[in-house]
C-alpha cells in the first residue's frame, strides 16, 4: 500500500511544479538549440500538445518527456550547446540522452532520436526529416502529418491515446488513412473503425 505524505496545497504545489519542470527542461532546450542554430524538432507529447491545443484545449496532456529529433550530423553542435544549460550527453543501452544535471536520472533526461533512421528494425517507417517544420512559439516541431505518421510508426499506448484525442476533435477523420503508407493507414484506419478499444 502506498502511504500518502500529501495533501492540500502542499500537493497540489507538487503537481504543478512537475508540469512546470518539464515546461522549463523545454525552453531551455530549445532555446540552446536555437541559439547555436542547430536544427531539431520537438516530438512526442509537447508536440501533441501544441498541434491539439489549435482545436480543443481541454484535449491537451500533459507528459513528463522531452523528446527531439537531430540529424545525426548535429549532435556534436548539440550536445555543446546542450552542456551550456546544464544538460549531460549520455548513449546507453541504444539510447542517445541529455540528462538534465549530474543527479538526473533517465525520466529526467532529453530524449534524442535522428531524422531519416528508424528508432527499431522493425518499425515500418524511419523519423522523418526535419527540413520542413511548424512553430510552436519560438520551439520547432514538426508539421501535424509527419507528426501522426510517427505516432502511427511506433504505435505503442500512448501514441494510440495521442491519436485517440486526435480523432475526438475531428483532427484525424476517415479521410486521414489514405495519407499515409498502407501500413500505417491500416493502423489509423483501425483506431478510426473501434475508438473506445
Amino acid at each position: 500500500m502506498i502511504e500518502i505524505k500529501y495533501t492540500g496545497d502542499e500537493l497540489w504545489s507538487r503537481i504543478e511544479r512537475a508540469v512546470e519542470i518539464v515546461k522549463e527542461r523545454l525552453k531551455r532546450v530549445t532555446n540552446a538549440l536555437n541559439e547555436a542554430n542547430v536544427p531539431y524538432a520537438i516530438i512526442g507529447g509537447n508536440a501533441v500538445q501544441h498541434w491539439v491545443a489549435q482545436v480543443d484545449e481541454s484535449v491537451v496532456r500533459n507528459t513528463r518527456d522531452v523528446d527531439i529529433i537531430l540529424n545525426r550530423c548535429d549532435l556534436d553542435n548539440a550536445t555543446k550547446a546542450l552542456e551550456k544549460v546544464g544538460f549531460i550527453y549520455r548513449h546507453a543501452a541504444r539510447v542517445t540522452m541529455f540528462l538534465d544535471g549530474p543527479d538526473a536520472k533517465a525520466r529526467d533526461a532529453v530524449h534524442v532520436i535522428f531524422a531519416g533512421e528508424k528508432v527499431r528494425d522493425e518499425y515500418p517507417e524511419p523519423v522523418p526529416n526535419i527540413d520542413h517544420y511548424a512553430l510552436m512559439e519560438n520551439a520547432r516541431t514538426l508539421p501535424f502529418d509527419e507528426l501522426v505518421k510517427m505516432k502511427l510508426t511506433s504505435f505503442r499506448r500512448k501514441d494510440q491515446v495521442h491519436l485517440l484525442d486526435m480523432i475526438s476533435i475531428n483532427m484525424l477523420d476517415e479521410n486521414s488513412p489514405a495519407k499515409f503508407s498502407p501500413e500505417l493507414g491500416r493502423r489509423l484506419q483501425q483506431l478510426l473503425d473501434d475508438p473506445d478499444g
